[in-house]
C-alpha cells in the first residue's frame, strides 16, 4: 500500500509517484538483466570484457545525446520513444546465436542506447515531480525495490535459456510502456527560460563541482578495489560479499534517503565517506584478520548505499533548475558508468599491488575526498532541517509526556 505511515506527506501525488516509480524501477531492473545477458552470450572472458565495454560506452554516449535532444524534443515524447526502443532492441537478442561478433556488437550498442538515451529525462522527471524536502524519501523507496529486486532477478534469469531471457526483457520493457501509457503523465510547463543550460555552464557551477569531485573519487576507488577483492579474500568470502552486500546496501539506501531529508545531503554524504574511509583503514592495518573482513563487508555496503542514493538520484536534482535538469544528471552520473569499466581492465594488474597497501591508499584518498565537501553548500534548505529537528523534539516530548501520564494513571489505579 502506498498510504502507509512513513509515506505520508511525500510532497507529490500518488499518480506522479507511480509514474516515477515505474520509469525507474522498470529501467534499472532491465539494465541489470541486460548485463546478465552480456555474460551469457560471450564465448570467452575477453569477449565478455569487450561486450560490457561496448554496452557502457554506448550508454554514456547516448545519455549525452539524450540530454542534448531533451532541449529539442518534449520530455514525454522522448521517454515514450526510449521505452519503445528498449522493447525493440530486447527482441533483437533472440537473434544473437545466429550472428557474428560484428552484428552482435551492434546489438549491444543498441542496448546501451536503449538504456542511456532516456535516462537523463527519466531522472529529471523524478526531480521535477518531487519536492526538495521529500526527494530523498521517494528516491530511497524506488531504489530500495530496484536493489532488492536485482538479486532474485539475477538468480532466476541466470537459470533460463537465452531465448526465454530475451522474451522476458521484451515483456518487461513493454509492461513499463503499457503502465506509463495507462497512467497518462502530463507535461509540466516551467515557463520560458532566457538561457539554456549547457555542459560548460554545469561545469562552471561551483557547488556542482564540489560534489562531483568526491563522487568521482569514490567511484574510481570503489571500482578499482573490486578488481582486488576476489584475489585477496578468496572465492568463498568474495561470494559471501556478492550475496550479503546487496541486501545490506538495499536497507542502507532507504536509511540514506531518509537521513538526507532529515539532516541534509552534505552531512549524509560526509558520514558515508568517513565510515568507508575507516573501513578501508582497518583493512589496510589488519588485512589478515577475519573480523576486519566482516567489518569491511558491512561498512562498505552501508556507506555505498548512502552514497549511491544521494549522488545518483537526489543531489543533482537539488542543484539544477526546474525543467532543465538533464545535463546535470548526465555529468553527475558519468562517474558511475564510466568507472564501471575499471574492473574489466584492472583485474590482470592486481598482482602488482599488495592488497594491504591498496586498502591503505583507498582510505587516504577517501578522507581526501571529504575536503571539497567542507566547502560545498547544503542543498536541503536549512529551514526544512530545523523544522524536522523541531518535529523530532516535539515527538520525543510527546512520548515522555505519554509515558509519564501512563505511569501516573497506573500508580493511581494501584492506590485505588
Amino acid at each position: 500500500m502506498l498510504n502507509v505511515h512513513w509515506l505520508a506527506g511525500l510532497g507529490t501525488s500518488r499518480k506522479e509517484f507511480l509514474i516515477v516509480f515505474t520509469l525507474l524501477f522498470n529501467a534499472f531492473t532491465w539494465y541489470y538483466m541486460t548485463l546478465i545477458m552480456i555474460e551469457s552470450v560471450s564465448l570467452n572472458s575477453s569477449l565478455t570484457t569487450t561486450f560490457r565495454a561496448i554496452f557502457f560506452l554506448a550508454t554514456i554516449g547516448s545519455s549525452i545525446a539524450g540530454s542534448i535532444l531533451s532541449d529539442q524534443v518534449r520530455r514525454l515524447h522522448l521517454l515514450y520513444f526510449w521505452i519503445a526502443m528498449g522493447v525493440i532492441t530486447s527482441f533483437l537478442l533472440t537473434l544473437i546465436y545466429n550472428v557474428t561478433i560484428g552484428p552482435l556488437s551492434v546489438i549491444f550498442i543498441l542496448l546501451g542506447i536503449s538504456f542511456g538515451l532516456g535516462m537523463p529525462s527519466c531522472l529529471a522527471y523524478l526531480a521535477d515531480n518531487t519536492s526538495v524536502g521529500n526527494r530523498g524519501r521517494i528516491s530511497a523507496l524506488i531504489f530500495l525495490f530496484v536493489n532488492l529486486g536485482a538479486f532474485p532477478l539475477e538468480m532466476i534469469f541466470t537459470a533460463l535459456e537465452l531465448a526465454i531471457k530475451s522474451i522476458i526483457l521484451v515483456v518487461w520493457r513493454g509492461l513499463g510502456l503499457v503502465i506509463i501509457t495507462f497512467l497518462k503523465p502530463e507535461e509540466r510547463n516551467f515557463g520560458a527560460t532566457s538561457k539554456r543550460v549547457s555542459f560548460s555552464s554545469v561545469l562552471r557551477d561551483r557547488s556542482f563541482v564540489l560534489y562531483l569531485i568526491p563522487w568521482l573519487m569514490f567511484s574510481l576507488i570503489n571500482n578499482s578495489e573490486k578488481a582486488l577483492l576476489e584475489g585477496f579474500f578468496g572465492p568463498d568470502f568474495h561470494r559471501l560479499i556478492l550475496t550479503v552486500s546487496p541486501v545490506i546496501a538495499s536497507f542502507s539506501i532507504l536509511f540514506g534517503g531518509l537521513l538526507s531529508d532529515r539532516i541534509g545531503r552534505k552531512r549524509a554524504v560526509i558520514y558515508g565517506f568517513v565510515s568507508l574511509g575507516v573501513a578501508y583503514a582497518i583493512m589496510g592495518m589488519a588485512p589478515m584478520f577475519l573480523i576486519a573482513w566482516y567489518f569491511y563487508l558491512v561498512i562498505d555496503a552501508i556507506a555505498a548505499g548512502i552514497l549511491w542514493i544521494v549522488f545518483i538520484l537526489i543531489l543533482w536534482g537539488d542543484l539544477s533548475p526546474q525543467g532543465m535538469k538533464e545535463k546535470y544528471y548526465v555529468i553527475g552520473n558519468m562517474p558511475f558508468f564510466a568507472t564501471a569499466l575499471i574492473p574489466l581492465f584492472l583485474t590482470p594488474l592486481v598482482s602488482l599491488l599488495p592488497a594491504g597497501a591498496a586498502f591503505s591508499l583507498a582510505s587516504f584518498f577517501l578522507f581526501l575526498a571529504v575536503l571539497p565537501l567542507m566547502y560545498a553548500p547544503e542543498t536541503l534548505p536549512e529551514k526544512k532541517i530545523e523544522l524536522r529537528r523541531l518535529k523530532g523534539y516535539i515527538d520525543q516530548a510527546k512520548k515522555v509526556r505519554d509515558k509519564y501520564l501512563h505511569k501516573a494513571e497506573t500508580g493511581s489505579g494501584k492506590e485505588g
